[in-house]
């Protein structure tokens, strides 16, 4: 059976019960993972949803206070999904009390806060692992394989969108995730993260970049109660939107590729409308997460009119034989999230880090703030800078 892992989560919106599902799954996807999580503790601070949560799931414990979480010997490791503004102080918490951790990007408001996180967890000599979900996908592993091998020559050029209307609806409530003060840099936090993730690990670290960002919905009304998710508010006193709904992105790569990346969360008929096209000198790659297991492949000789075939992964690529034994099984989001938990988990057993780390949060920041800075005043920015 192997050990058993006390672990504990910090926010119990939709992403809470993502991490939740997850690790209860864990042990049946990877069953040769010789740790097994144990739900101690969860905390939330809207009345009765902690309860609620350890009554459905199975927690030993609730509160409505995380510190309670942050001094219990028995947790180990905590998962952070609480709204952006408490990243930093929930996840330097978590690392200094000695327990491992999960936390959702973007790692609090700036790169500034990614940074404290990511030096919390190597100083406490923990293992840190980030939310940062589309990488797991078997399709964007065996495009990162394709690349790697040189089967689409010398990459050229990519575009990398994430498109949704969550946020479209003029009554959408003003929440947290509307203020630059507790929600950051809106779309670019909640969706441009992703991308420049998906970015580096595909095609490495991007040399500079320029960007511009808009507010379409400007004013939104506060709502009078607790919310989740993306709830409306009509009628509410109104609001301004402090921070950005888009964001368009022109980048250049350390190995002379160029990209653009764009990203709205106002986008009227559009769902989750979130993928890549790649091309190289000899061939092309693509993915729509809405067709997650198909991946469109263009090589050969031809250059010219050379056809696309179309991929359906199976085993061999990423985690997907932890899933379905055999390919053009369909996979979901929530099989990327149990895919992140075991990553989590197996660092945590083996004393090495697996999957997206806190370096990769500071390294997605960094860009972040490089778009927000080339928004503000203009030109061409370097992430280092």
């Amino acid at each position: 059976m192997g050990s058993t892992l006390g672990v504990a989560v910090v926010g119990f919106g939709w992403m809470g019960r993502v991490h939740t599902q997850a690790y209860a799954r864990v042990p049946h996807h990877f069953p040769g993972l010789s740790v097994r999580p144990e739900l101690i503790a969860v905390a939330d601070e809207v009345p009765g949803r902690a309860e609620e949560a350890a009554a459905r799931y199975g927690f030993a414990t609730a509160a409505r206070d995380w510190r309670e979480v942050a001094a219990d010997p028995r947790v180990q490791a905590v998962s952070v999904a609480a709204p952006n503004f408490l990243h930093r102080e929930l996840g330097v918490a978590m690392a200094e009390t000695g327990k491992h951790l999960w936390i959702e990007k973007p790692v609090g408001l700036t790169a500034e806060d990614a940074r404290a996180v990511a030096g919390a967890v190597a100083e406490a000599g923990v293992q840190g692992t980030v939310g940062f979900n589309y990488r797991n996908a078997p399709a964007v592993a065996a495009a990162r394989e394709l690349i790697a091998s040189g089967e689409i020559g010398t990459v050229t050029h990519v575009r990398i969108r994430l498109f949704s209307d969550y946020a479209a609806h003029p009554e959408g409530a003003l929440t947290w995730r509307y203020e630059r003060e507790r929600g950051g840099s809106g779309v670019l936090g909640d969706l441009a993260s992703h991308g420049v993730d998906l970015a580096r690990f595909l095609l490495g670290e991007i040399a500079s970049l320029t960007a511009d960002t808009a507010v379409f919905v400007p004013e939104r009304a506060r709502p009078t109660g607790a919310t989740a998710g993306h709830a409306r508010s009509a009628g509410g006193e109104l609001g301004p939107v402090e921070n950005e709904d888009y964001v368009s992105c022109l980048l250049r790569f350390a190995s002379g590729a160029r990209g653009v990346l764009e990203a709205c969360r106002v986008s009227v008929g559009e769902q989750n409308n979130y993928g890549f096209e790649i091309h190289g000198t000899k061939g092309a790659v693509s993915w729509d997460f809405r067709r997650m297991g198909e991946l469109g492949v263009s090589r050969g000789t031809s250059f010219q009119d050379q056809p696309v075939s179309t991929l359906y992964v199976g085993p061999g690529h990423g985690e997907y034989a932890a899933f379905q034994p055999g390919s053009a099984n369909s996979m979901g989001y929530d099989d990327l999230k149990v895919v992140e938990a075991y990553n989590f988990l197996r660092s945590i057993d083996e004393g090495t880090p697996y999957g997206a780390t806190l370096e990769d949060a500071v390294h997605s920041a960094t860009a972040l703030d490089a778009m927000a800075r080339s928004a503000e005043h203009g030109g061409w920015v370097s992430p280092g800078d």
